[in-house]
């Protein structure tokens, strides 16, 4: 029986992009992406993608890759399947906007691996690199009642366990789970692999699934969101810069050094 891989990934904000093309919608409170600056998917999924990817190389595998969202940017979106994923399920819906709020993204992400049917292992990336909560894996994993192993390197699946090598502070740890389980990978785990030709081309004749609130069957509960974002804004820095001369360095440093007594720094 093939191994059942399920990998969350997530569009978001190019982290590359440059601050001067940075911008906020205040109505909205959203991140306004530049026409000019695709969005990409999250760096830390794409590690997940290749994790899903090694255990396929080694064994007989089916890798479905789920995200949520209001509106994806289909050609971005297609990475996962031109790396070697085998299936790609949107969940598209206006109501998936709110994606600050962890308990909703859980809510849709976990409906979307029941309907599928099942699975035996989930990979997620660490965290976003827009919000950078890290919430939303270990709350697919409380949701669905499985083991949960986070910040891994390694991942291997074998005699229906996952055993992994978990990022410690002085090496990592071996850690291991029975199946189904959810882990999350780290950038540690190693460059994904670029997409080849071939496999570009199969992701173009590919069509998504898309489901969107109607098809997770999810109650008016567990769609209201739990927080409520009051503002968001680019911080502004009025910072100013005093240089401090003498006649030569040891004059220079008395005179700072005056400075930084008579303001309570030293």
């Amino acid at each position: 029986m093939p191994v059942n891989i399920c990998v969350l990934a997530k569009q978001v904000v190019d982290p590359e992009m440059p601050a001067a093309a940075f911008r906020i919608d205040s109505d909205s409170l959203q991140v306004v992406t530049p026409l000019n600056i695709p969005p990409v998917v999250n760096g830390f999924d794409e590690n997940a993608v290749e994790a899903a990817l090694r255990i396929k190389d080694a064994q007989d595998a089916n890798i479905t890759v789920i995200s949520s969202g209001s509106t994806f940017a289909l050609d971005v979106m297609k990475k996962p399947l031109s790396m070697g994923a085998d299936e790609l399920v949107l969940l598209q819906d206006d109501a998936f906007s709110n994606t600050i709020d962890a308990f909703l993204t859980v809510q849709m992400l976990a409906a979307a691996v029941k309907k599928l049917g099942g699975f035996d292992l989930i990979i997620c990336g660490r965290q976003a690199s827009d919000w950078d909560n890290a919430q939303v894996p270990l709350g697919v994993a409380e949701t669905l009642g499985v083991a949960c192993i986070t910040l891994c390197k390694k991942v291997n699946v074998q005699d229906n366990k996952v055993i992994v090598e978990r990022l410690a502070p002085d090496g990592y740890d071996v850690v291991e789970a029975h199946l189904p389980a959810l882990v999350t990978v780290s950038n540690e785990l190693g460059q994904p692999r670029y997409p080849t030709l071939r496999g570009i081309m199969a992701a173009t004749r590919k069509r998504p699934t898309v489901w969107t609130t109607g098809d997770l069957d999810l109650s008016p509960d567990q769609l209201e969101p739990r927080i409520t974002l009051h503002d968001l804004f680019i911080p502004q820095s009025d910072q100013e810069c005093e240089l401090i001369e003498g006649d030569d360095d040891a004059d220079s440093a008395r005179k700072l050094a005056l400075r930084l007594r008579e303001d309570r720094l030293i």
